[in-house]
This record gives C-alpha cells, structure tokens and sequence, in this order.
C-alpha cells in the first residue's frame, strides 16, 4: 500500500477544490447570461389605471379606449357593482339551503366585466362555471344562473339567442368547444371572432393544451382569456408553471399577454385588440388576465385552510370597483347622486333575484334519471329503483 505524504493530499485537495470553484463560476456565468430566473422574474403587466385610480399611458393600448366618455365608463362601473351585488346574493341564498352550489366571482369583476364590453353582438362566448358578469354583458338573466345551480334547469338560456355558450363544468374542455367553433366560423368567412374563459387551473389540463395546438395550426379566431385568480382551488399557481401563463402561447406560435385583472380599463383594450386581431384572420392570442379570487373557490371550499389573510388585504387594495370609482371622482363630472342611485339599484337587483329564486319550484330529484337515453336502460331503472328506496327511507323516519 502506498501511503500518501500530507502535503500530497493538501496539493490535490486543493486542485480539486481549484476545478470545483471553476465549475460553479462557469455555472454562475451560464445563469447570468441566460438572465433572471423565469421562476422569480417579473413579466410584463398591462394596466391602464393604477390601483389608486390614476390614469397611466401605454402607447400600444392607449388608443383602444381613447374615445370612452363618462358614461360609458360609469357604465362599466355599475357593470360591476351590480355583478357583485348579484354574486353576493347568490352566495347568501347558497348559504341558507336555495342553491346546492356557488362558484363565486368576487374580485374578478374588471377581467370579466372589461372583456366582455370589449365583444361585439356576433362574437360568441365560451364560458366556465364563474363567468357571471361576463353573463351580465351578454344580457344572460341572473335568475337563469341561478336556475341551473338550483337544479331545476340545465342553464336556462338559448346559447345562440346571446351568443353565450352554457356553462361549462368539466375543466378546460370549453377552451377546445370554442376552436372548433372558431375553426367553423372560419370556414364560413364571418367577421366574427370567438373568446374562450378558463382559470389558471385548467391551464394545466390536456384540453387547453389541445385547443392551443389546433388553433395555432388552422390560424382559428379565437381568444383564449385565462383568469389567473392565483390559486386552482387550493394549489398556487407556483406549482402549476415555471413561467408566467401568458408565456405558454409562445409555444405554440401564437401571441400572449398579460393584464391587470383588476383593471377594467386595460382588460376592455387587451381584449378588443385581441379580438380584432383574430378578425384580422391573424389567428389565436392568449390573455392572462392576473386577477385575485377575493372568496373562496366554490361555496364548497374553505380558503382559510390554504391562504393567509395577508394576502387578500393585499388584494384588496387593488380592488376593481375602488379603483374606477377613484377614477370617475377624479377626473369625470360624476358626482356622489350616481354613486346613491346605483345602491339602490343594487338593492333592487338583490331583491329581484331573491324573491325569483324562492319562487322557483324545488328541483326535480328524479330528473337526472331522464333523457340518459333514448329507449331506456336495464341499470338506469336500477339505480332510480334504489334512490326512490333512499328516499323513502326518510319519510319512513318522520312517520317513526
């Protein structure tokens, strides 16, 4: 056995030591070439008014809502307080026994709201399940909304009358309904364009990534507006990308970009640009509206137990609705009497969809047993037999 001198090992511990420094510099030097870490770097955001409510130019946005006048911003304003005076209600109605479910929208009124004004007549929508102002736009009753989360209709409205499709409960696969729509509205030479909403959950899911593939390659007229709400029930949206939503389009060969959610203004010009680009016959564009869901996912769910408090007070301070009010006080004539006749009504709107949804007749539990198929089937019967059973069994307890 050879027996190696100290002074040995000390020369070749420290070449060692020498190649192992030259590595990590080389290492260091790649990550720098390569800039910031997408992980952590801040993208781009499009806003036109801060979360103060002051005005900011952007020369590429700019000239999309140059000609809006006072009114038609106070409109935009009470848009979105009656879709949150709406959604409120609907929860509280949730809570005491009238709906089996609500998915919320509260703190997503700008993205919905400014996207939806930005449509015209002859677009067509493809909503989620959270969709309400944009809904509210298409001139979709709320009562009808409520209906179907009832249960006593399967969404109440004719899609081709708004050009709203129903909504849509399986994730993500409205993103592929509304390119082959698209794809058709193509065909046929319409100077229409078709806008398809999803969360930030269902950017992860195979049919976005699908409806992406097919729109790109036949050049479709589509708008994919993905709110970004932060958190797909309770995962964050960290540990569903690497990079920020709007990058994925690149991708696929088409444009992305992201917006302040909570910017009505900026999601009215992000959203018209994009749609008259798909006009154009330029093909898809993907737009991260990066938004806050302020509630929880569904009235089912319970964001306490996944998000700290912090974190929606920070939220708060860029609430949608204050923002555009500071605004129209600042720098239109709307005075506080607009301000007062919008809270009553808003307290209308409340009453209305309160007393139409105790009118409503209870659902039919049997119903789900009908229309499954045409002629009947041996395991369907079955299973109506034993829910019939089931609920017997509590009639059977009362009379006990």
């Amino acid at each position: 056995m050879t027996v190696e001198s100290t002074a040995a090992r000390t020369q070749r511990r420290s070449a060692a030591s020498g190649k192992a420094g030259a590595s990590r510099g080389r290492t260091a030097a790649k990550k720098s070439a390569k800039g910031a870490d997408p992980v952590t770097a801040e993208p781009e955001l499009v806003q036109l008014l801060t979360p103060e409510g002051q005005r900011v130019s952007n020369p590429e946005y700019d000239a999309y809502v140059a000609d809006i006048t006072a009114d038609e911003l106070r409109g935009l304003y009470r848009d979105m307080v009656l879709t949150r005076r709406f959604d409120a209600e609907a929860t509280a109605l949730q809570r005491q026994g009238e709906l089996g479910l609500w998915a919320s929208l509260l703190g997503q009124e700008a993205a919905q709201i400014g996207s939806g004004r930005a449509l015209h007549d002859d677009d067509y929508v493809f909503p989620t399940y959270r969709e309400h102002g944009v809904a509210w736009c298409r001139g979709v009753d709320p009562t009808n909304l409520l209906g179907m989360f009832r249960g006593v209709n399967h969404g109440g409205w004719d899609p081709n009358t708004n050009n709203f499709h129903l909504y849509t409960i399986v994730i993500g696969s409205q993103a592929l309904h509304a390119t082959g729509y698209a794809m058709g509205v193509a065909k046929d030479g319409a100077e229409s364009a078709v806008i398809a909403y999803f969360g930030d959950g269902a950017s992860s899911q195979g049919d976005v990534a699908e409806a992406f593939t097919f729109s790109a390659v036949y050049n479709a007229p589509v708008v994919f507006f993905c709110q970004n709400n932060q958190w797909a029930i309770s995962e964050p949206t960290h540990r569903q990308t690497r990079v920020p939503l709007y990058q994925r389009a690149q991708g696929y060969g088409f444009p992305g970009v992201r917006v302040d959610g909570n910017d009505v203004l900026a999601c009215l010009a992000v959203t018209k640009q994009a749609l008259e680009r798909a006009k154009r016959g330029e093909g898809p564009t993907l737009v991260e509206a990066f938004t806050y869901r302020m509630g929880a996912h569904t009235t089912s769910d319970d964001p306490t137990r996944y998000r700290g408090d912090e974190e929606r007070a920070a939220w708060e301070a860029k609430d949608p609705i204050a923002r555009l009010r500071a605004y129209l006080l600042a720098e239109t004539d709307t005075n506080e009497g607009f301000f007062e006749e919008l809270e009553t009504e808003s307290e209308a709107l409340g009453r209305r969809v309160r007393e139409a949804v105790r009118a409503m007749p209870e659902p039919d539990k049997f119903a789900m047993f009908e229309h499954t198929y045409a002629d009947g089937h041996a395991l369907v019967d079955e299973e109506r037999a034993q829910f019939a059973a089931y609920q017997a069994s509590f009639s059977e307890g009362e009379g006990a």
